[in-house]
């Protein structure tokens, strides 16, 4: 399991103090409605009241960490978390940071601040979504963290194999989030659609395709 000490953990507590510390100083600030959704041209398409604003993501942000700390604690496979406990570090301090800085954006937004809300948040969790991919082949087999199938959770070849693969879907997807705002609404839903096929159902089938074939060449 991850050692969670206190130097380890210094960075997403941080951004959980951050997080509350920023909803306290502009509760009275923000409006009653304030919105809390934008479609990848920018365009506001949810609201909701600054109560559940200021309260929902610090909550969000706290549970999101202590799933982060239990998961290790309670996965069957939770030895192998050792193996990757730099690379489960930094996954769990990115989705807290980026958690962090899309309240941030969207509350300074609500305050009156001209952000282009959706080149940052396409740029934010693209890039997070890459950083994802970069680490992607460095996660052992477990049953929390990673592309769990049915045939990568039964097979540590297919599940180095198909984690390899999926680094490049995981590039690819972040990629093409990243762009999306700048390209026309018809375009960005395809592409963005045909990341979500690559990323899910691609890794999906390739696990499936090498486990057959390990299967296959087992019987010979």
């Amino acid at each position: 399991m991850p050692n969670n000490n206190l130097k380890k953990e210094f960075i997403p507590i941080i951004f959980i103090i951050a997080t509350i510390i920023i909803s306290v100083v502009t509760y009275n600030h923000l409006p009653k409605r304030v919105i809390t959704h934008w479609n990848f041209q920018g365009v506001a398409d949810g609201w909701s009241s600054k109560n559940f604003h200021t309260i929902f993501f610090p909550c969000l942000i706290v549970f999101m960490y202590i799933m982060f700390y239990f998961l290790p604690k309670i996965d069957p496979k939770k030895e192998r978390y050792k193996e990757f406990e730099t690379t489960y570090l930094i996954l769990k301090t990115t989705t807290i940071g980026v958690l962090f800085l899309i309240f941030l954006i969207a509350t300074l937004v609500n305050l009156g601040y001209k952000i282009p809300v959706s080149k940052s948040v396409s740029l934010i969790i693209g890039l997070m979504i890459i950083l994802m991919g970069k680490y992607m082949s460095k996660i052992k087999n477990n049953y929390f963290v990673g592309i769990k199938t049915p045939w990568t959770l039964s097979s540590e070849y297919v599940w180095n194999k198909t984690h390899k693969f999926g680094a490049w879907t995981f590039v690819i997807f972040g990629l093409i989030i990243i762009i999306s705002p700048y390209l026309n609404v018809k375009y960005s839903t395809i592409l963005f659609l045909l990341g979500i096929l690559l990323t899910v159902f691609g890794t999906m089938i390739y696990s499936y395709i090498l486990y057959a074939k390990e299967q296959k060449n087992t019987k010979k």
